[in-house]
């Protein structure tokens, strides 16, 4: 039975040829799977995103003393919530609310970039183009329901801008939809093959630049919070319902507080109403009763400079990781520069984002000086990464003396004779075959009128070079005449 099955399923192609199915293209997504798929990656994001903003301010207002706990209300209170975790800016009773948390802000955007991603591979994006559709519904989507929820708020204490609950929630929805898309639809391998390579290096070592930037800060602002956790203690209250509401408030600024401890560290410092902290100066001044801001000193010590090594020592791995893109010295100058760009960059988006409005009162505003906290973070990554990059690199052996063009000319030249060459030898064995037996045949003959040549040669060197007979050869050939004369001569001696 089993020879019988193969025999009916023994593939007759000749070897080497594809099967069939092989060579019919996979199928188009229909138009109705793509909608479904590009809905789902809209609107997925939105509702988990609403629902869990709504689910923590439930669990608070529930946990709250002398609190009446209302559906409807933490449903209606969820929306301008949700706007809150996309930087849109509030108005409660009338007074400005701008400087918002961070933390949800980074968790609705890494939602939208993982539906983003999970879309693309759906419809089987492989080029920038195909994440086109995805980018453009997500954050229609995300904009079009912040202007429904601006809308839905009117006439309540809370107010919002339908303008900005329609641009800021669709604008960072869009940039995390482009995140989540990238690697899935090759964007990175556009880049590369479209940027200059030395900045790509650049932008990569920038990337890791400001990653180092902020673990700084983290780590600053975790020792701050540590050796002033009396405070910490002191400000949380003896009541579950108030100090989980606290907690949950803390955890969300805690970037917002990291980012203020990166300006910190850099130089610059930042402010919360009158109260300024700064490497080189303090004022001082009022602070919310929050455990986040536990750990803000309460005046200035002479030995904070010494956190300025850290910077340093950021730059110094950029510079570090640059060191070897190139064998000259000026590229990797050059991508020190595009690294220390980025970090700057990065510091003006994170300290605008940070900071803000907060109310009428003492505490108003919350602000990094952005302007030179990137100003001087560029400092930090460019002159300890260039001074690595220069030194700790590869250079350029020196030339030898003489002129490069004509070396260059040469060594073209001896490659193009190595080429020729072989094609020379073998065209000359080629015509030497047919005439090897002719050389034979006149090798004596030419041997022979050479020597008869050199021959009649040295007979006219002799005979210009032999002197004329002298006059004793004539005067033997007289007396030998004569002599002979004498003996047929009549009446002679005898």
């Amino acid at each position: 039975m089993v020879r019988i099955m193969k025999l009916l399923t023994r593939d007759e192609r000749p070897p080497g040829e594809e099967p069939v199915s092989d060579l019919v293209p996979e199928p188009e997504v229909s138009r109705a799977k793509r909608v479904r798929v590009l809905l789902a990656a809209a609107c997925a994001p939105l509702l988990f995103s609403y629902t869990a903003v709504a689910l923590v301010l439930a669990v608070v207002a529930f946990a709250a003393d002398r609190t009446r706990f209302s559906a409807t209300g933490t449903l209606l209170a969820a929306g301008p919530g949700w706007l809150a975790s996309w930087q849109v800016e509030l108005e409660l009773g009338g007074h400005p609310l701008g400087v918002l948390p961070l933390l949800p802000t980074l968790v609705v955007a890494w939602l939208v970039a993982r539906a983003a991603a999970r879309a693309a591979r759906r419809l089987g994006g492989g080029t920038p183009a195909d994440a086109i559709p995805v980018v453009t519904v997500t954050a229609g989507a995300h904009a079009l329901f912040g202007v429904l929820i601006a809308l839905m708020t009117g006439g309540s204490p809370i107010a919002v801008s339908s303008l900005t609950a329609f641009c800021v929630p669709g604008l960072l929805a869009g940039l995390a939809a482009i995140a989540g898309t990238a690697k899935v639809c090759g964007l990175p391998t556009v880049v590369r093959d479209r940027f200059d390579p030395v900045a790509v290096h650049g932008l990569r070592a920038g990337a890791l630049g400001l990653a180092g930037m902020l673990a700084c800060g983290a780590v600053v602002f975790t020792a701050a919070t540590a050796l002033s956790w009396s405070t910490v203690d002191s400000l949380f209250e003896p009541g579950f319902g108030t100090s989980f509401g606290m907690f949950v408030l803390s955890v969300a600024y805690l970037p917002n507080a990291v980012v203020a401890a990166l300006s910190f560290i850099t130089g610059p410092g930042f402010s919360v109403g009158s109260l300024t902290v700064g490497m080189f100066g303090y004022q001082e001044g009022r602070l919310p009763g929050v455990p986040v801001l536990a750990g803000i000193p309460s005046h200035h010590a002479v030995w904070w400079p010494v956190l300025l090594l850290l910077p340093a020592l950021v730059g110094v791995l950029v510079g570090w990781r640059i060191r070897t893109i190139d064998e000259d010295p000026m590229p990797r100058i050059r991508a020190v520069a595009v690294a220390g760009a980025l970090v700057a960059f990065g510091c003006v988006i994170l300290g605008t984002l940070s900071g803000g409005r907060l109310g009428d009162g003492p505490l108003d505003p919350v602000s990094v000086p952005v302007g030179v906290a990137s100003v001087i973070a560029f400092c930090w990554i460019v002159i300890p990464g260039g001074f690595v990059a220069f030194f700790a690199g590869a250079h350029e052996p020196p030339e030898p003396p003489g002129d490069p063009d004509a070396e260059v000319v040469t060594e073209d030249v001896a490659e193009a004779e190595d080429t020729v060459e072989p094609e020379e030898d073998e065209a000359a064995e080629t015509a030497d075959e047919p005439e090897a037996g002719l050389d034979e045949e006149f090798d004596d003959e030419a041997e022979a009128e050479l020597a008869l040549e050199l021959g009649e040669e040295l007979d006219e060197t002799s005979a210009e070079a032999e002197p004329e007979p002298e006059p004793e050869q004539d005067a033997a050939v007289t007396e030998s005449t004569d002599g002979s004369g004498d003996e047929s001569a009549p009446g002679g001696d005898r």
